[in-house]
């Protein structure tokens, strides 16, 4: 992981999740599987910060709401991804793995937190 301490810029935190997860897939073995489910991590990955970003602009209370959603959404598929991934444990992969997953849950939890104190009607 590139910072072991705890990022309180959401923003750079996200980014540093996406830049991680990177470096990440540059060591999984490449099979069939893999492949697809690479190219899903990173995608998702990526958005989690993108649409933070986006929320940061956004242009209504409801716009901010959705993109926080589609952040916490992005946060949950990247865990999906990342446990999907056959690793063979190959480098201590697993390990690296396990500090993804625990970020990405991190990061629900955050998004979660942001949701439940939107309350958009």
């Amino acid at each position: 992981m590139t910072n072991p301490n705890k990022i309180f810029d959401l923003e750079m935190r996200t980014y540093l999740f996406a830049q991680d997860v990177r470096k990440f897939v540059r060591r999984v073995p490449k099979d069939v599987c893999n492949i697809e489910d690479v190219k899903q991590l990173v995608k998702s990955s990526g958005s989690v910060g993108a649409n933070y970003i986006e929320a940061n602009e956004a242009l209504s209370r409801k716009d901010f709401y959705y993109r926080i959603k589609l952040c916490r959404k992005e946060s949950k598929e990247s865990a999906y991804w990342l446990k999907l991934l056959s690793l063979f444990d190959k480098n201590g992969l697993e390990v690296v793995r396990a500090k993804l997953v625990k970020e990405s849950d991190e990061l629900i939890k955050i998004f979660s937190s942001i949701v439940k104190s939107q309350k958009v009607t």
